[in-house]
């Protein structure tokens, strides 16, 4: 089995506020970590143009990566246009081609945003095809296999209806959140935007509140949580909590 992990997530920050505690904790394993958004984060800004905001994000995003010696990936979609169609497809494929992780993280399929929900069809579809021979012209590198698969806590762990989401796996990060709060910080231009469109000034304490929620039902102060994917081909077992010796709800 490759030591890579990969999370593709829609937005630049959704990483360090969803999972990155639990990169953390991988990387700290040997494993080699890779951080792919499908959007470049063109509208996040209520100031700046699309392109310039976009080019602020992926610096953050990739300052925030290299803090923890990850790589930074943007599949290159637009804001509030991602949608699962062919090109977006055979973006996602081809970068898992490229990586060849055993585990994937993504959004889950219901979202309060339909950027997080298409971003989750994008990393399913390619989870299950990127090792198929003829899924790709890019070579197949050894060790490309259908991946664990695990979908992160939705914000404020609750789907698009206010159901409350119950996870199958708690990863206990507390060691681990003043690394994931530094990642985070890396993406400064973020709480202006938050502040203009949500009306949240606490980016960084509503994260720390979020992974709090978690900690409760791990019984530790700080925890992320994730649902796996069994699905037929995927694998069953939960790879996160035998490598992390967690709790899993």
């Amino acid at each position: 089995m490759n030591k890579t992990v990969l999370t593709l997530l829609a937005h630049p920050d959704d990483a360090e506020m969803l999972c990155a505690g639990t990169l953390i904790r991988l990387a700290e394993l040997g494993w080699d970590v890779h951080i792919a958004t499908s959007v470049m984060g063109d509208c996040g800004s209520a100031t700046l143009p699309p392109d310039e905001i976009a080019r602020t994000r992926h610096k953050e995003a990739t300052a925030a990566a290299e803090l923890i010696g990850a790589t930074y990936h943007c599949l290159g979609e637009r804001d509030t246009d991602i949608i699962f169609d062919h090109d977006s497809n055979r973006k996602a494929i081809g970068l898992l081609r490229e990586i060849a992780p055993s585990l994937v993280l993504t959004h889950p399929r219901l979202d309060y945003m339909l950027d997080h929900e298409q971003t989750h069809l994008l990393a399913r579809s390619a989870a299950f095809a990127y090792s198929i021979p003829n899924a790709s012209k890019l070579p197949l590198k050894d060790g490309s296999v259908v991946p664990h698969l695990y979908y992160c806590d939705p914000i404020d762990a609750i789907d698009h209806a206010g159901n409350v989401v119950e996870p199958t796996t708690l990863i206990d990060i507390t060691d681990q959140m003043q690394r994931k709060t530094q990642m985070l910080a890396c993406h400064a231009s973020q709480r202006e935007w938050l502040r203009a469109h949500h009306g949240m000034d606490e980016y960084i304490e509503s994260m720390k509140r979020h992974s709090a929620l978690r900690g409760k039902s791990a019984n530790t102060t700080y925890a992320e949580a994730f649902v796996q994917h069994r699905g037929h081909a995927f694998p069953s077992n939960d790879l996160l909590n035998e490598l992390l010796q967690n709790i899993s709800g």
